[in-house]
């Protein structure tokens, strides 16, 4: 199984517990991912589930001057994006927990 199958379900919660942390915009949020492991991870995957969630009131965006050129819309969590994180985290312990089991049995 490719990674990129896995990581449609997982990717927006982690995009979530990022802004629960920090207000950022985009390339800084994609450069971010890289760095936790998400080696294969393109823009145009990031981009259109920033405008989903935005669109969900999950996050917020707003526009902010840049120093290095045009101006860049920063992205930062509502309170529904929290509930959704919440909500994220829970399903993420149960099905960890039960997939660990699987794998290690034996």
């Amino acid at each position: 199984m490719k990674q990129t199958q896995l990581l449609k379900g997982i990717l927006e919660g982690c995009v979530l517990s990022i802004l629960k942390d920090e207000t950022t915009y985009g390339y800084e949020l994609v450069q971010k991912l890289i760095q936790f492991g998400f080696a294969d991870l393109s823009a145009g995957t990031v981009y259109p589930l920033l405008q989903k969630l935005e669109k969900q009131h999950m996050i917020s965006g707003e526009l902010r001057a840049s120093p290095d050129g045009p101006n860049r819309k920063y992205y930062s969590l509502t309170e529904e994006g929290i509930d959704r994180l919440e909500e994220f985290d829970d399903q993420w312990e149960k099905l960890s927990d039960i997939v660990n089991v699987i794998l290690k049995r034996g």
